[in-house]
């Protein structure tokens, strides 16, 4: 996830990622805060970042790299089909 905030001069941007297995990463916006939080499977929070939900310009979500990709190999494209 990456969140690009206004400085005032120009803009910043943050990244929060879940950096292992099995961990995700929440959005919460209360009170004019947003709180991005990598958590794990039980819900303890590892990491937060908190932004005045008025300087954020953008959120902006990647989705999950696939197991193949992970492990460095190429998948063929959905449209392509198999040889086996």
């Amino acid at each position: 996830m990456e969140i690009v905030v206004d400085t005032g001069g120009g803009f910043q941007t943050f990244s929060v990622e879940a950096t292992r297995s099995g961990r995700r990463v929440e959005v919460s916006t209360a009170r004019g805060v947003v709180e991005v939080a990598e958590v794990t499977r039980t819900g303890q929070t590892v990491r937060t970042g908190r932004f005045m939900a008025a300087r954020v310009i953008a959120l902006v979500e990647h989705p999950a790299a696939s197991e193949g990709e992970r492990r460095g190999k190429a998948r063929a494209p959905s449209s392509q089909s198999s040889l086996l």
